[in-house]
């Protein structure tokens, strides 16, 4: 089948053909017609098959131009990485029109995308944060809302989302399309259908944790930090073969800390993202790695979603997910669009029980290779693999010591004790002459002792 075949337009058919796309992809076939059909869909796709193209197509073939300004189509991604790339592949498609898309993030000034939402738009492509802020400073009017789209689903509750998708739905009329990709099915997942969706038609590409057939996985056993740099470097060094190579690490520190043993090698060749690099730098990191100015990324899993750059020769587990859905996320950024792919794994012997997870959730056994020869490894550890010990803090008592005073350890002086010793002036007249000193007193004494 050839997307001539789908029931879309000449736009879209001459866009696919300048992007370079013939065929669609399973999740393609599945869905597109079923979103045409106008009902409510649950996407299950892992990453890397084309799953955002399943719903561009069909709502951008449904598009109609209306003259007000309220958007019709919403969709809400998790990272503002995924909001540029989504908001990106809708242009392309849509560059033989006059539809007007609006990406919306945080981590920049809302002001400017204030002024772009209240100028009129036709589609927004926002995280639920940000979203939620236009629609509270009424920037935003969502009214006119027939097609809602939530992508990665998994991933935006994962990342703690779910109060600000209730209240955007909230925001939204009764009567729209609801559609929703996600490539786990959590129990988080089905809450969240039961409690939106109106029996919604479920599309599954693959069944949940099946391994891409067209990504050659292994795994490698090696003891340390160490050791995983220098048969990292024997690998980097290959050029020819590791073209385009995307490292993840399960840490920012990890990553940081990998960036600086390789850097040198590799100066001009190497990109780092995470969540603590501005938005800015981690845009022009992607940018870099896509264009061809990196030859090599690391990144972390947080922001490994927004990752969509084709020609990824390589993926390099530098450690093991303990999430194996993540691990699926991962390798699912090599092999793409039905290309060959290459996913290699460095596992320590601590991490094999999270090996086993992933392998689980595949239902695969990941082929293990052995380390390349020539290569000596190293016995030194980092701070982090260093041997924890915890020792109990046992206080022994002496037999005769003497038990623990509860106040200070002698008595008070009469005058340090907070104590009002004030005597009045009557009273220490009488204790100094043993007689009363005023005159009603000793008049009152002489008749007691006439009596």
């Amino acid at each position: 089948m050839t997307f001539r075949e789908l029931n879309l337009n000449k736009n879209l058919w001459q866009a696919l053909d300048e992007m370079g796309f013939k065929t669609p992809t399973h999740i393609q076939k599945e869905a597109i017609p079923v979103i045409m059909s106008g009902k409510d869909m649950i996407g299950i796709a892992q990453t890397g098959t084309g799953k955002t193209f399943a719903y561009l197509l069909p709502l951008l073939r449904m598009w109609q131009f209306k003259k007000d300004r309220f958007p019709q189509i919403l969709i809400m991604v998790p990272t503002r990485e995924l909001v540029i790339q989504v908001k990106e592949e809708i242009e392309k498609l849509s560059s033989r029109t006059n539809m007007v898309v609006v990406a919306a993030y945080g981590g920049t000034n809302i002001k400017g995308q204030s002024y772009e939402v209240e100028m009129g738009c036709d589609v927004v492509v926002a995280t639920p944060g940000r979203l939620l802020d236009l629609c509270l400073n009424g920037s935003l009017k969502l009214k006119n809302i027939r097609k809602f789209v939530i992508d990665e689903v998994d991933e935006m509750l994962n990342l703690g989302f779910l109060p600000q998708l209730k209240r955007v739905i909230d925001f939204l009329p009764e009567k729209r399309q609801n559609l929703m990709f996600s490539a786990t099915m959590t129990d988080d997942v089905e809450k969240v259908i039961e409690d939106f969706f109106s029996f919604p038609k479920k599309v599954e590409a693959a069944p949940m944790g099946t391994p891409l057939e067209n990504i050659d996985q292994q795994v490698i056993h090696i003891p340390n930090f160490n050791s995983k740099v220098i048969v990292l470097k024997s690998l980097l060094d290959q050029k020819d073969a590791f073209t385009k190579v995307l490292i993840f690490t399960s840490t920012k520190k990890m990553a940081d800390l990998l960036a600086a043993e390789i850097e040198v090698e590799y100066y001009e060749e190497i990109g780092v993202i995470h969540s603590n690099k501005s938005q800015n730098f981690r845009f022009n990191s992607v940018n870099q790695f896509a264009n061809g100015t990196y030859r090599i990324l690391i990144a972390t899993d947080i922001v490994s979603r927004g990752i969509d750059v084709t020609g990824v020769s390589h993926v390099i587990n530098f450690d093991i997910p303990e999430t194996p859905e993540n691990y699926v996320h991962r390798i699912g950024r090599t092999g793409r669009a039905d290309r060959k792919g290459h996913s290699i794994s460095f596992c320590r012997e601590q991490e094999l029980e999270s090996l086993a997870g992933i392998e689980e959730l595949m239902n695969f056994k990941i082929p293990e290779i052995p380390i390349p020869e020539g290569l000596e490894l190293s016995d030194e550890l980092i701070e982090d693999e260093l041997p924890t010990y915890k020792m109990k803090n046992i206080v022994v008592r002496r037999p005769d010591a003497a038990p623990a005073s509860e106040g200070a350890f002698h008595e008070k002086k009469d005058k340090n004790k907070k104590v009002n010793n004030k005597i009045r002036y009557e009273d220490k007249m009488k204790m100094k002459y043993k007689k009363p000193k005023t005159r009603g007193m000793k008049r009152k004494n002489k008749k007691g002792k006439k009596k």
